[in-house]
């Protein structure tokens, strides 16, 4: 997940910040919905748990971001004050969740990606709860297969390879060719061990390459790969896009990306959606949550169109929700992957730290 544009600048000075307010976006426009819709959907939210009220932990990545009106309304409706705990990228996070699942950090967690899902699952980390939001149902149909009621899911995107218009204006090169020396010192990853985003495009080079995927990253190391440990350093200090400046054309980001960084109604970024790696982010109530009803309270607003809506100005992914408006640009600039690479979830589970221990061997040390 990530953080707005708007936001980067700031988002390191108040992420540890715990307030009713949003977290990591400056600035942050209304909700798509209006006050009207935002109370009415915080309404519905809070009616499903009559019993709510108090402090919530929510648990959540450093790229966490809400409109400012639409988590107040949300309060407001419930009686809930809600109060940020975010320890890092979504592998951290979820490093964290199994650490601390004895005095949990929080009440809710939201941001536990489909590379994750079974470490927390594996680890007891989540209590169960069935939404009765609406769009449960389309949440449904990106559940975790055996773990339906531990994790709900609230958004997916393709996290793939963006590249700089002005550098390539005829297209980017195949994975297969970045390894040619012409492309040496132009690419910028996140490390799979931190970063979800690194570790899911590390599967979409398992997916893609099959048996040659590590000698693909040891000859993207022999070719100056750089390494980050985390989507915001690759993408807001190494991308050469010009809202950005950074000398690296080539970057790991979202298909989702390139309608941020249109100007005056051109684009200057492509996603290169060969690349790409379905990624589907979850919430769920903590086991041990101090206030379970609340947390409860907080997964079902999260499949409100109130907050779905946000999703995608605020953390450029797509919403569960079928009802959710999306914005009518991402049709032209951000359109998902026909094909995205996958792989499954089963030998994730049975892979991950192997996989992430001989990426490591081969790409760092």
């Amino acid at each position: 997940m990530r953080v707005t544009r708007t936001a980067a600048a700031t988002a390191a000075a108040i992420s540890t910040l715990t307030l009713a307010a949003c977290s990591t976006a400056a600035d942050p426009e209304a909700s798509p919905s209006g006050d009207d819709a935002a109370t009415a959907q915080a309404t519905a939210a809070s009616s499903a748990t009559p019993d709510a009220g108090g402090t919530v932990r929510l648990v959540t990545h450093d790229s966490f971001a809400v409109p400012d009106d639409v988590l107040a309304a949300f309060e407001a409706e419930s009686g809930i004050d809600v109060e940020l705990v975010q320890p890092g990228d979504a592998g951290t996070l979820v490093n964290q969740l199994v650490l601390t699942k004895d005095a949990p950090l929080g009440d809710v967690v939201y941001g536990i990606d489909n590379t994750f899902a079974s470490r927390a699952i594996d680890n007891g980390v989540l209590a169960a709860h069935a939404s009765t939001a609406p769009a449960a149902a389309d949440a449904a149909d990106y559940a975790v297969p055996g773990a339906e009621d531990l994790l709900t899911a609230v958004d997916y995107s393709d996290v793939c390879l963006n590249y700089d218009l002005a550098v390539f204006p005829d297209g980017a090169p195949t994975l297969e060719e970045l390894t040619d020396s012409a492309y040496a010192g132009m690419v910028s990853v996140t490390n799979p061990a931190t970063s979800s985003p690194g570790l899911a495009f590390m599967l979409a080079t398992e997916a893609a390459l099959g048996d040659g995927w590590l000698d693909w990253w040891e000859a993207m190391r022999e070719n100056d790969v750089r390494v980050t440990a985390s989507w915001s350093d690759t993408y807001y200090t190494d991308f050469s896009a010009p809202n950005y400046g950074g000398s690296y054309p080539i970057v790991l980001s979202y298909a989702s990306s390139p309608p941020y960084e249109v100007i005056d109604g051109e684009p200057t970024t492509a996603a290169m959606l060969d690349t790409c790696f379905r990624q589907v982010e979850y919430a769920g109530v903590l086991e041990g949550a101090e206030n379970p009803a609340g947390a409860q309270a907080v997964v079902d607003w999260l499949l409100s169109d109130a907050f779905q809506e946000t999703l995608p100005e605020n953390m450029y992914v797509y919403p569960v929700s079928s009802s959710a408006e999306v914005p009518a640009d991402w049709a032209e600039f951000a359109p998902l992957a026909e094909t995205p690479l996958t792989v499954d979830p089963a030998d994730i589970d049975a892979h991950r730290d192997e996989w992430i221990a001989d990426w490591t061997a081969t790409v760092l040390d």
